[in-house]
């Protein structure tokens, strides 16, 4: 790919749009707090100033993306790196094989169904005839236990409101049972004559949680309420044991705890009460059912041990006192899951944010392990029937690849791999350690290309997230490549507040200790710019939701470090996040302003409320979807605003850009088109400012 010279072209463009302050003062624990720009609070279908105010912003980063020189090359490549198909490894029920595949220019993946492994593909559901802009995405699928119906999810327009659906799998035939409300399966009867599922009782209250049993024929007006959601930050979940028997039940209370018990599901079908059984009540840690076989069930658990567990409960004698240990915890890796099969546990562990598969007997009787192509990223779909299995597997380096395995003798085979049109042995990967501030050792993956050496004065961008237990692990990204070919560097965080060394590794970068997390990023770019991988000019950093927080806490605190940030769908006024959508979840992980202790540290590090006046800050590309139900549009359009009001930056050079997509929510379900677009506008951002392209 041939890039623009840096020094070649320049061009001048028109300042952002104006924005009108309105100031809203308020005391907060002592101190006073003024915020400007609280008008841009409301979603645009209830003010039409807000609107306006949208459409100019967004008119002009569509001006500034627009005639960055490189961008028309850029589209062509990327179109065409995102045009290869992609497959998911397949649900079996039997010998029917569902599974979801996307080819060509298709904006949305389609349900497929084999009889047998080698059968003929039969199209079940094809989203792309269901919606002409590809704005309708197949959220999720669950096939009854013998295959003969399947609920599926439905949404538009990335809003995540998911609407439940059935499907009869021999003919193709919908059925008449609808349920609205952000609503997923969560467990069929042995007979398939029934099910449990969640939804929103009431779908503009996310507090509004409900468990609920679904006759099949039967107006959902119908459905009985078995669990209700009582507090916002607690959650709760069901699930249903394979015979029909046992109801399990839980509720989350953030990502480091939950509840569990267990109810004798028979018991409610003859005279409708539920008498649980606590399994697991006001521990600390995670308690997650893997299997239930008969009277027990195998279960996963961090409580006493932060790297997991898993354990042996006989249902009949839940106490803890009663418990077996069955796979211990290992203190080099941590386990991310446990998949049950035939006789078998498989637990996959990451260590060094790497992929280990370990096979234990039902008794802890160690099987060996399961080996995977390389040192990346596999998950593993499995049956409680067969030993047959499908691991997909990637890494920077290589596409994502469905295996079809063979549990007791390890042997694979590929089922499905993708004709992606790079060299993927044209790029190196590394893993390189670093030590942040307190001295703690933090790692990060470092990709570019062959002929790439530390010169300091390499392009290069920064990937992280760094909260909510989620691990940043190896994969294959074929939008990375032009990039590479333009001799940019990656590197990928693992950031403290991930999962990648367990429950200990979570905990040092949430609540009071977050700004852990912004430290650790900056040892990497520290480390980055001293081993002369690049420079300040040179180096951006991106993020989205979480990470899009990242992004806007580097840029505030740091902006020396970096010369553009780029924060997808971010949270970035921490003090009043907690008051909008479903964001009351997240009060466990990142505190309260509500609370004297919690307003301290979110007020320390809050992006919106740091932007300090005649600063210069790295350019900023702030991005935001108005359908987005997780994180109010809101951060974006208050941070660009203040950001354009305040820094004291040459905005032809350094601009702060805010796009809202009218037509997505946080990311998911997007089309193909959309997504094209988004990705050509931050490459073109990146590149711009890093160098390649002006």
């Amino acid at each position: 790919m041939i890039l623009t010279n840096a020094l070649a072209i320049a061009f001048i463009m028109d300042p952002p749009p104006s924005t009108r302050k309105d100031p809203v003062t308020e005391t907060i624990h002592g101190e006073v707090i003024v915020d400007d720009y609280r008008w841009l609070e409301p979603l645009e279908a209830d003010s039409a100033e807000v609107e306006a105010w949208t459409t100019e912003q967004n008119e002009h980063t569509r001006q500034v993306l627009d005639a960055l020189p490189c961008r028309p090359e850029l589209r062509k490549e990327l179109e065409r790196l995102m045009s290869v198909g992609s497959i998911s490894s397949p649900t079996m029920r039997g010998n029917l094989y569902f599974y979801r595949e996307r080819s060509g220019t298709q904006n949305q993946g389609v349900l497929f169904l084999r009889e047998g492994l080698d059968g003929e593909p039969r199209t079940l559901l094809d989203p792309n005839t269901l919606d002409e802009n590809g704005l309708i995405s197949l959220d999720w699928y669950v096939p009854s236990q013998d295959g003969e119906l399947i609920a599926f999810g439905l949404s538009q327009a990335g809003d995540e409101m998911t609407t439940l659906h059935l499907m009869e799998t021999r003919t193709g035939t919908w059925l008449s049972d609808e349920i609205s409300g952000k609503a997923s399966i969560s467990g069929w009867a042995p007979d398939g004559k029934g099910f449990l599922y969640s939804k929103l009782e009431d779908p503009d209250d996310a507090y509004s949680r409900v468990i609920k049993w679904h006759v099949v024929g039967r107006n959902q007006r119908h459905d009985p309420t078995l669990f209700r959601q009582e507090e916002p930050s607690r959650i709760p979940f069901a699930s249903l044991s394979k015979n029909g028997r046992w109801l399990l039940h839980g509720i989350t209370d953030g990502w480091s705890r939950n509840d569990l018990w267990v109810a004798n599901f028979d018991q409610w079908h003859r005279d409708g009460t539920i008498q649980e059984v606590e399994i697991a009540v006001g521990l600390e840690g995670r308690f997650r059912p893997i299997a239930v076989l008969g009277d027990t069930v195998w279960m996963s658990s961090t409580h006493e041990a932060p790297n997991g567990e898993v354990l042996a409960v006989d249902l009949n004698f839940p106490e803890a006192e009663h418990w077996k240990t069955i796979i211990p915890e290992e203190e080099a890796m941590v386990l991310r899951g446990v998949s049950h099969a035939r006789g078998m546990l498989v637990a996959r562990y990451i260590s060094d944010a790497v992929t280990r598969f370990r096979k234990y007997r039902m008794n802890g009787d160690s099987m060996g392990e399961l080996a995977t192509p390389g040192l990346g990223s596999a998950s593993l779909a499995t049956e409680d029937d067969r030993t047959e299995a499908f691991m997909s597997y990637s890494s920077y380096n290589e596409p994502r690849t469905v295996y079809r395995v063979d549990l007791v003798s390890g042997e694979r085979s590929i089922w499905a791999r993708p004709d992606v049109p790079v060299d993927p042995d044209s790029v190196r990967v590394s893993q390189v350690f670093t030590e942040s501030k307190d001295g703690t050792r933090v790692p990060y993956f470092l990709v570019h290309g062959k002929d790439v050496e530390p010169d300091g004065d390499n392009p290069c961008l920064i990937y992280g997230y760094g909260g909510f237990n989620i691990s940043m692990e190896p994969r294959f990204i074929s939008t990375y490549f032009p990039w590479f070919d333009a001799g940019g560097v990656l590197a990928v965080a693992n950031l403290r507040g991930g999962g990648e060394y367990g429950e200990s590794w979570h905990r040092a970068g949430m609540l009071e200790s977050k700004q852990n997390v912004f430290d650790d990023l900056y040892a990497i770019a520290g480390q980055l710019i001293s081993d002369g991988w690049t420079n300040p000019d040179r180096l951006a950093v991106m993020g989205g939701s979480n990470g899009g927080l990242l992004t806007g806490v580097a840029a505030t605190q740091r902006p020396d470090l970096f010369a553009c940030a780029i924060s997808n769908v971010p949270l970035l006024d921490m003090i009043r996040y907690h008051q909008f959508l479903m964001a009351r979840f997240w009060v466990p992980e990142y505190g309260s302003s509500e609370e004297e202790d919690q307003f301290e540290w979110l007020r320390a590090y809050s992006p919106y409320h740091n932007i300090a006046e005649g600063r210069q800050y790295p350019a900023m590309l702030i991005t935001a979807g108005e359908n987005d139900n997780r994180v109010h549009p809101l951060h974006a359009r208050k941070m660009a605003a203040r950001m354009q009001e305040r820094a004291a930056n040459d905005h032809d050079e350094k601009p702060i850009l805010l796009w809202v997509d009218r037509d997505s929510g946080h990311g998911s379900g997007k089309p193909l088109e959309l997504r094209i677009r988004d990705r050509v506008d931050t490459w073109a951002f990146i590149m711009w400012q890093t160098g390649l392209c002006r």
